[in-house]
């Protein structure tokens, strides 16, 4: 499937000069969106994954669906303050500071193999960060899945030593 057909581009948002990759009309189209979700699990059960992990709030639409599918479980990767139990945190970079995001401490298990997903792959902070927190839990990162990569912002040199699934690329 042509999933690019079912991204809207909006212009200058957030800010001018950026051209944002809007995936809602994607998910909005049943036949593209699960079609979108099973070539994820397709990858997934190549990979043998154990659980899905995504960060908020967009990883949540694409992980979800594929842990469902799977009949695995699924962690979210959230900001500091949202998660109610114990848990650890990394400091990431952003363009302009830095973010914290936090994963429940008994989410992975030593050994378990993980896939991690969100809707796309701009600088790669996010999911580099994302990464620490498996890897610190004992997890093994199987593989990481997007819709989309924004191939010219680099974030794939981040991934350069994992496995990765993207759909769409610009």
């Amino acid at each position: 499937m042509d999933y690019k057909q079912h991204i809207e581009i909006v212009e200058n948002y957030p800010k001018e000069g950026i051209q944002f990759k809007d995936i809602t009309p994607l998910m909005n189209n049943g036949e593209a969106y699960r079609a979108a979700v099973n070539d994820i699990v397709e990858y997934a059960k190549d990979k043998e994954v154990d659980i899905v992990v995504g960060p908020e709030a967009r990883g949540f639409i694409i992980g979800c669906p594929v842990s469902y599918a799977l009949g695995i479980g699924f962690a979210p990767v959230r900001k500091e303050g949202k998660l109610p139990r114990e848990v650890i945190k990394v400091d990431y970079g952003l363009e302009y500071g830095t973010n914290v995001l936090t994963i429940h401490k008994d989410a992975i298990k030593p050994g378990q193999r993980v896939l991690i997903t969100d809707d796309l792959l701009a600088t790669g902070g996010t999911i580099e960060a994302t990464i620490k927190l498996v890897e610190e839990l004992g997890g093994i990162v199987a593989g990481c899945a997007f819709l989309i990569e924004l191939s010219y912002l680099d974030g794939m040199d981040k991934l350069k030593d994992y496995d990765v699934l993207t759909l769409m690329k610009y």
